[in-house]
């Protein structure tokens, strides 16, 4: 089976069947949030702090739900439209943004604390127009996130390279863009299980003009494997039974305005009567 990145342009091949099909899909759900859960332990963020953290390639939202459990805010970019209307029919909690991250975004500087991306920065490495250029479109890619997280900020990778030509590719434009990092390679000896994170830091001086490759999970017995994906499913369909913070809720409003106020934008200030549903009975009679 041909990869997607070698089809269709991303906002293309992730069209409106694809994106519920994608959204449905227990085991893609599975998937992803092992994959977000892996990628948030290597942020290795405060969960005690708020924080604020920039989901690249958020798709339908599956790894936006898992910040959303760990207690974090976020972002979510995405070039295809119909999977962020996927994402706004789920209702998730972070603020979504149609983006071509391979153009460069705009945030107001030093806004995140972290960035995060499953399964998308592949995509930068292949043209689908003689006007493109990958490894361009991969500096413009790093040039915009360096600007917009704060001085020592990690971003997490998950990403399915093809080759390592690709792999040298995206590493040398966030060498270029002023990140340091790693690449971190679980269960490196499964054809099937192994997976590839980039784990980079802004700030700090470093003189490496390479990444190393460094292992990171080895690989489980099969009984572990089907015990944790066991743990996963009952997970999963744990969080998905958990009732969501009531829209227009005083919770809801202030979770809200935090979120606006990190973006930089002006908001009202919570009092005691934020959130209070205003009784109209008493002005007629």
């Amino acid at each position: 089976m041909s990869r997607p990145e070698s089809q269709l342009p991303p906002n293309l091949y992730y069209n409106e069947q694809e994106s519920v099909k994608y959204t449905n899909c227990n085991r893609i759900i599975n998937i992803q949030t092992q994959l977000s859960e892996r990628a948030i332990q290597l942020l290795d963020l405060d969960l005690d702090e708020c924080s604020l953290v920039l989901d690249i390639g958020c798709g339908s939202g599956i790894s936006g739900f898992y910040l959303t459990q760990e207690g974090v805010n976020w972002v979510g970019l995405d070039i295809s439209e119909s999977m962020l209307n996927v994402a706004q029919q789920e209702k998730t909690e972070g603020e979504l943004l149609l983006c071509d991250i391979g153009q460069g975004f705009k945030f107001r500087p030093g806004v995140f604390d972290a960035a995060i991306s499953i399964s998308v920065i592949q995509w930068l490495c292949v043209s689908f127009k003689k006007s493109e250029n990958p490894y361009k479109r991969c500096t413009a890619f790093f040039e915009s996130l360096r600007n917009c997280l704060k001085n020592n900020a990690r971003a997490v990778f998950q990403f399915y390279p093809e080759n390592n030509e690709q792999i040298n590719m995206i590493t040398s434009a966030a060498l270029r863009a002023g990140f340091s990092g790693d690449i971190v390679v679980d269960y490196p000896n499964s054809a099937k299980a192994k997976k590839l994170y980039l784990v980079l830091q802004l700030g700090g001086q470093s003189s490496k003009k390479t990444m190393d490759v460094i292992q990171g999970l080895i690989e489980e017995s099969d009984e572990e494997k089907v015990k944790v994906i066991g743990r996963q499913q009952k997970k999963i369909r744990k969080l998905k039974k958990q009732k969501k913070i009531s829209q227009k809720s005083k919770l809801w409003i202030v979770k809200r305005k935090e979120k606006q106020t990190r973006l930089g934008r002006k908001v009202k200030k919570t009092t005691k009567y934020t959130g209070r549903k205003r009784n109209n009975l008493g002005l007629f009679k």
